[in-house]
């Protein structure tokens, strides 16, 4: 999507392929929250006159986007805020399985609490790996990322469809903060029974918005009955007192949370699926050409499908070069993570591999 490249200011003078750590401003949501700041100069708190029916658009923007019920979905500052707070209202006595070596604010969130943990390892035979720890361990909920922040293995969302009609009482939480904004996907008819996402990678909203989405009749499952308790008795509108409301306490930016609704307008008019096909287009690239360098993890070359997120051979001595030539990554695990939206091209591999 070369035509698209020009809103990206960054992209004029640096090869970014670093999403996976942010996702980056371009010109239409600046002038969003320019205008949005503007806002609060000249009317200050007037601008909250309307804010639960703000925060509705927003939910319905998201619902639209992922496939899923406004009513089912609850904004949070970040994944980290959310995850947290659903993990401090289950009962200690639940085992929870999680991957190897998962996104630290998912697996210690669930291992700092006193929870009773089980491990499936993270590497080709992923999916079978799974299965064989829940046959073995019996866990009542499985917590994973769909994509793996540091290798970029992606679990097969049919195979959590599976996974679910197998085992209808299993919950299942996923993290899609590496995957929401990468492909077509539809909440609603998934495997998955919670999912969360923080805004600011793939979703270019920025930082400080998040979200949960619920299956049906799943928030009213994991809410504490002494919270449900305390809402009867009190004597507030529902804002207070809503399942919802235990975790959007406190004070929700329309800023923050504008420039997510701004930016899956954005992504939607652009169309999820040219987006889900440019990434495929440059992401295979790229696969190949680091192939041939045997830059690339051998667990990763055994999968049949593979995220956008690579991580290749290199020490920080590599990692400083290539940053002196702008070309932007990450460290990560033990080499150096790149990771491929929609604006990057195949330009852009041939660059890194000339660096490399």
């Amino acid at each position: 999507m070369k035509n698209l490249r020009n809103v990206f200011p960054i992209l004029s003078h640096n090869t970014y392929l670093n999403t996976a750590a942010s996702g980056i401003l371009y010109d239409s949501l600046l002038d969003f929250r320019q205008e949005c700041d503007l806002e609060f100069i000249l009317h200050g708190s007037k601008i909250r006159d309307h804010q639960q029916m703000f925060l509705k658009n927003v939910r319905q923007t998201i619902g639209s986007f992922l496939g899923a019920s406004e009513e089912n979905i609850i904004l949070t500052p970040n994944f980290s805020l959310g995850i947290n707070t659903i993990l401090n209202g289950l009962e200690k006595k639940r085992k929870i399985l999680l991957l190897d070596t998962d996104y630290p604010s998912l697996n210690f969130a669930v291992t700092n609490k006193g929870f009773e943990v089980c491990y499936a390892q993270v590497n080709a035979s992923l999916e079978q790996n799974i299965v064989e720890a829940i046959e073995k361990h019996a866990p009542d909920i499985l917590a994973i990322s769909i994509i793996q922040y540091i290798s970029g293995i992606m679990i097969d969302l049919n195979f959590l469809q599976t996974l679910k009609a197998t085992y209808p009482k299993l919950l299942i939480i996923a993290d899609g903060t590496q995957f929401c904004g990468t492909k077509d996907f539809d909440f609603d008819s998934s495997g998955i029974d919670i999912l969360g996402c923080s805004g600011y990678k793939w979703l270019l909203g920025g930082y400080g918005n998040g979200f949960f989405l619920f299956k049906n009749e799943i928030l009213e499952r994991i809410t504490p009955n002494s919270y449900k308790k305390s809402a009867l008795e009190m004597d507030y509108d529902d804002s207070y007192t809503n399942l919802q409301a235990r975790f959007q306490c406190g004070h929700l930016d329309n800023f923050n949370f504008g420039s997510l609704q701004h930016s899956l307008k954005f992504l939607t008019q652009i169309g999820i699926l040219n987006i889900e096909n440019s990434i495929k287009e440059v992401s295979d690239y790229a696969r190949v050409e680091l192939s041939k360098l045997e830059l690339l993890d051998k667990e990763v070359m055994k999968r049949p499908v593979h995220s956008s997120i690579y991580n290749i051979r290199g020490d920080e001595k590599l990692f400083n070069t290539l940053k002196k030539a702008h070309i932007i990554t990450s460290l990560r695990g033990s080499g150096i993570r790149i990771s491929l939206h929609f604006y990057n091209t195949k330009e852009d591999i041939d660059k890194l591999i000339d660096n490399l």
